[in-house]
């Protein structure tokens, strides 16, 4: 990376002129992580100026939408947080078998690693047949992705691992066949997953559900669009609902907290108990 020196205004210019253009709104991501991927595209792409950039973003919806890649979040693996996984089991399940037909939202799901990986859990606990997924992301190459369930053979041997470690009943291979350089994820466990394209930060409510996983997303924005995206959970969750957030997420200092009982404080698994009015 070289010393490119991109100042707040000009992002605030770039980001209005996106939403504007675009309807993609990230003007209340992370500052930080909107700097580096900016600086990184300017780089990759031999801009001087961010306002070079921005006029091609403008003038060339091909590049528009390799940026607008940029600025997406697919850091993802299958059973990423083992000990996660096997609090879901611990945890939700005995919650989720009373209900005769289950909704899962795995919003944000990227490149649908994790919504796989809830899959095979499900399956495990014999609920596969009477849920549905939905798995949703802005970014719709990366839905594509998640769609084929193709991964690369290299990954395999860390994803056995967190597998295992998650309280898998199985052996991880009965969920894949291999082909060259890839592995193709099982057509059984996609029987039940629906992907759809929505966005967190300018979309309403997507469905009614008993589950929601969102996890490692709400770090890149900032305060007052996670509370926006918080009250968008709490709408979209059923009574006694359950809502899931990464390692590093909470909603201890949220306006939606008081709503929520702690199923398990350590790996951020709240249960909805109050009605917000």
């Amino acid at each position: 990376m070289d010393n490119r020196i991109v100042t707040e205004l000009e992002i605030s210019s770039l980001l209005d002129a996106v939403y504007k253009a675009y309807g993609y709104d990230f003007r209340q991501y992370s500052p930080a992580h909107i700097q580096r991927r900016i600086t990184n595209r300017m780089v990759l792409s031999g801009f001087k100026e961010l306002s070079q950039m921005q006029s091609r973003i403008l003038e060339d919806e091909a590049f528009a939408a390799k940026f607008l890649q940029d600025l997406s979040i697919t850091v993802t693996e299958m059973f990423r947080d083992p000990d996660f996984y096997r609090s879901l089991r611990e945890n939700v399940i005995p919650i989720l078998r009373t209900y005769p037909f289950i909704k899962i939202w795995h919003a944000g799901c990227a490149t649908g690693e994790e919504a796989y990986s809830m899959a095979i859990l499900l399956k495990e606990e014999e609920l596969a047949e009477r849920t549905t997924i939905y798995a949703t992301d802005f970014n719709q190459r990366a839905l594509n992705e998640a769609k084929e369930g193709i991964f690369s053979n290299a990954l395999i041997k860390e994803y056995t691992l967190n597998y295992q470690l998650s309280g898998g009943k199985k052996s991880f291979s009965d969920y894949y066949t291999s082909h060259y350089d890839n592995v193709i994820m099982d057509q059984s466990l996609k029987k039940n997953i629906v992907w759809a394209n929505h966005n967190l930060v300018t979309d309403s409510v997507f469905a009614e559900v008993h589950l929601i996983l969102c996890r490692n997303v709400l770090i890149y924005f900032e305060r007052d669009l996670q509370n926006k995206v918080q009250r968008l959970f709490y709408d979209s969750l059923t009574n006694g609902g359950i809502l899931a957030l990464g390692s590093k997420e909470g909603l201890r200092f949220s306006e939606m907290y008081e709503f929520y009982t702690e199923l398990d404080k350590k790996q951020r698994i709240f249960k909805k108990n109050r009605v917000w009015i």
